[in-house]
């Protein structure tokens, strides 16, 4: 009877023992795979975190650029609708007078006579709405085109020769009539020590004259052209730099978001490994 008592005991306690390892067993599983769970909860919770940051920091800074960029574009358009306003201003003043012109070949001229011939009437201001009658000495020059050894009236420019076609200057009209006359005077004797002049003539020979200056010349409508082109070049410059510059970030973004999607992917794959892997060691402690 002590012997099968004995036994009975023994086979108790092993039976004891076992359902106390199979519980051990079942809760250490339990417990691994509910640290797993939240630890991987908390994983995403922080990169869910990080990527909101991030996303409200690319707002502002897309905020920001896009206003900077709004004035460039604006700038750029005020330049290039500026430079073709002066296009316009200069094209039908300088370009058509510098177009228009028929003396456009330049040669040597000799100075054969400069005398006054006339007194020519002119009128001045003296107020808002005051007029007052004056005269001007006509001097009067004739040279001698070396290309061609012709004799033509000499003009100072377009305008004087549209004015007054017989005087080579029109003094502005003044009050005082001796300022003018020794004006007129001081231009004479200038040629007249100058006796070889250069000149511009009609290479048409349509023309009875010749001119000692052109009012618009080659180069200055170049240089009143420069600017306005400047000015063109600019503004196209600025509009396209931000063009490439929006282009360029974008493709920045499209590589930075296949990246990300490429690094979540990679993190949430090994973090299902690592929680897998402490599961099966836990088991396998358990056990």
């Amino acid at each position: 009877m002590s012997s099968q008592q004995s036994f009975l005991s023994a086979s108790q306690r092993a039976a004891h023992i076992g359902i106390a390892g199979r519980m051990f067993l079942w809760a250490g599983s339990k417990g691994a795979q509910g640290s797993g769970s939240e630890r991987s909860h908390s994983s995403r919770t922080f990169y869910q975190k990080i990527r909101e940051y991030d996303i409200l920091e690319k707002r502002r800074t897309v905020t920001a650029l896009k206003a900077g960029e709004d004035r460039a574009i604006l700038l750029g358009l005020s330049m290039i609708l500026f430079s073709a306003m002066m296009y316009f201003v200069l094209g039908i003043t300088m370009v058509r007078s510098y177009s228009d012109s028929v003396w456009t070949e330049e040669s040597n001229c000799t100075v054969l006579n400069s005398s006054i011939v006339a007194e020519i009437n002119c009128s001045y201001s003296c107020g808002s709405e005051c007029r007052k009658s004056s005269r001007f000495p006509c001097l009067q020059v004739y040279v001698s085109l070396n290309f061609t050894g012709k004799v033509l009236r000499l003009s100072y420019n377009e305008e004087a020769h549209e004015a007054h076609p017989e005087c080579f200057y029109i003094p502005k009209c003044r009050k005082d009539h001796t300022l003018m006359h020794s004006i007129v005077m001081n231009i004479s004797e200038r040629l007249k020590t100058h006796q070889q002049v250069l000149c511009y003539y009609d290479p048409s020979e349509q023309q009875d004259s010749v001119l000692l200056t052109r009012l618009y010349g080659r180069g200055a409508i170049i240089s009143s052209l420069l600017w306005p082109t400047c000015t063109l070049v600019g503004g196209t410059l600025i509009i396209a730099m931000v063009k490439l510059t929006q282009y360029l970030s974008f493709l920045c973004e499209q590589i930075s978001r296949i990246k990300r999607m490429g690094l979540y992917s990679l993190t949430g794959a090994s973090q299902t490994r690592v929680c897998t892997r402490k599961f099966n060691g836990s088991i396998q402690d358990g056990v």
